[in-house]
């Protein structure tokens, strides 16, 4: 059963530290390419020169299984500089699931770039409607929407986008299998709308190089409200999502580590026949951080 007001808990909030993780075991770094052949013209035309090898990323696989105790989980990260991965779990990762509230990226990148939305600040009222969530139950502002995961704001916003326009955005955004057919008001709320952990990176790389087809306005104003901490390590964004389907719940915990000139995207996600949700993907997600020594 869908419970709308399923979004996570205040992002913004620091999580309190869970006691020391074990050390990740690593295993051996593995680097692929291809190779193109060389193509030859049916006419007397010379041959062609032989199209450089194409070295595609390297692929790090670490054992993260005792920070995932109690739920089937999957852990990318993704070296911007070095072209490189590392991942737990790759079936978990390849598997499509709800986005939850980590839709509220997309979903605000295109309320702004239609103008729908101004900037961070823009406002919409509560309807008086009393939510499970307390912090719901009040006005709220584009970044606090978003870090307080007010499901209601963002079904009011699908409305003024409509079925047209939001279909037409997710085939341009290439984001998750772009079926909106559970309704326009909560097709990503454990509905039609899914995304992999493999397809969150893929997304949130094009947002973090500023190649999503948005205005730049857009993508500014998003990558200021992902911003959840600052310090000498560098600057932590990202965004939770929470679902349940009866006793199976999951959460997500997406976004990116920016460390001088070096970035660091990551994606993951947990489920359980028990309490599973964003905060808990988030804690996870930051365990593994100080474990590679990002964060």
């Amino acid at each position: 059963m869908l419970l709308a007001a399923c979004g996570s808990a205040p992002t913004q909030q620091r999580e309190a530290r869970a006691p020391v993780a074990p050390t990740v075991a690593v295993t051996a770094t593995t680097t692929i390419a291809i190779t193109a052949t060389t193509t030859i013209a049916a006419t007397a035309t010379p041959t062609a020169a032989p199209t450089p090898t194409v070295a595609l990323p390297r692929v790090q696989s670490v054992d993260l299984t005792p920070l995932f105790a109690g739920y089937q989980g999957c852990f990318v990260l993704f070296d911007i500089s070095n072209n490189a991965y590392t991942r737990h779990n790759d079936p978990q990762c390849a598997k499509q699931l709800s986005p939850c509230s980590t839709f509220k990226i997309p979903h605000a990148l295109i309320g702004l770039d239609l103008g729908l939305l101004r900037d961070r600040e823009h406002p919409k009222r509560w309807d008086g409607t009393v939510y499970r969530i307390q912090a719901h139950n009040q006005d709220h502002t584009l970044a606090s929407a978003m870090s307080n995961s007010v499901v209601w704001y963002f079904q009011s916003l699908a409305g003024e986008i409509g079925e047209e326009r939001m279909t037409d955005y997710l085939d341009r955004l290439s984001y998750g299998n772009r079926d909106i057919s559970g309704g326009l008001t909560e097709f990503w709320l454990q509905s039609s709308l899914t995304i992999s952990a493999d397809e969150q990176i893929t997304f949130l790389r094009r947002l973090y190089a500023d190649d999503l087809p948005v205005a730049q306005h857009a993508l500014d104003t998003i990558k200021s409200i992902l911003i959840l901490a600052e310090n000498e390590a560098g600057i932590l964004r990202g965004k939770t999502g929470s679902c349940r389907d009866g006793e199976h719940r999951w959460g997500w915990f997406v976004g990116y580590v920016e460390r001088g000139e070096r970035a660091y995207v990551f994606a993951t996600n947990i489920e359980a026949d028990a309490p599973a949700d964003g905060r808990e993907a988030q804690r996870i997600t930051e365990d593994v951080l100080r474990q590679l020594k990002l964060w």
